[in-house]
């Protein structure tokens, strides 16, 4: 995570894609937002400074959102900050393989810690990657536009409205997640 934090730093963005909470398939096994095992090794490439390793035995999972994101990110020219309102993967009591919303008491534990960091990299603008993750993210004061989460039959709107955003051809998500699932 140092790593990452530093490497999106350095890049100088001002921007963050946000979700809401890490998944079970994808952050929970890498700790980083919107980021799942499949798409570690374009880490490095993406971000500069930033060597993540699968720390997980087995093969590679790879997680829906996660490819929808990384098939966009490889066509944006400064890459944002991958973050989540709720940095942390909440699940079921006794059950990791499970995912649930995060509760308020749980969000006020990680208020300070999303306000201090988005000082410490300049972040002037927030990318809420779904409804939920933008109504948590108003908190913050920041200008938002919000793109479709990619989930529950959101690809389409989801692509459309990245590709929108960052004036990019409509089909360029589908042709980076084509070629990285290969």
């Amino acid at each position: 995570m140092k790593n990452y934090l530093q490497a999106v730093s350095d890049i100088g963005t001002d921007t963050i894609w946000m979700g809401r909470d890490l998944g079970y398939r994808g952050g929970r096994r890498t700790g980083l937002a919107l980021t799942d095992e499949y798409h570690l090794s374009e880490m490095t490439r993406v971000y500069p400074g930033c060597d993540s390793q699968q720390a997980t035995h087995g093969p590679a999972i790879a997680e829906r959102t996660a490819a929808e994101i990384w098939a966009v990110l490889k066509s944006v020219d400064i890459p944002p900050l991958l973050w989540n309102v709720f940095p942390f993967h909440p699940h079921e009591p006794g059950n990791p393989f499970t995912n649930r919303k995060f509760s308020s008491k749980e969000l006020a534990l990680v208020d300070e810690l999303n306000s201090e960091l988005f000082t410490w990299l300049r972040i002037r603008k927030i990318i809420a990657i779904g409804q939920d993750a933008a109504h948590y993210a108003s908190r913050f004061g920041l200008p938002i536009e919000t793109i479709r989460h990619p989930s529950y039959g959101g690809v389409r709107d989801f692509r459309a409205g990245m590709a929108k955003l960052y004036d990019l051809p409509p089909q360029i998500s589908q042709q980076n997640r084509q070629t990285s699932l290969l």
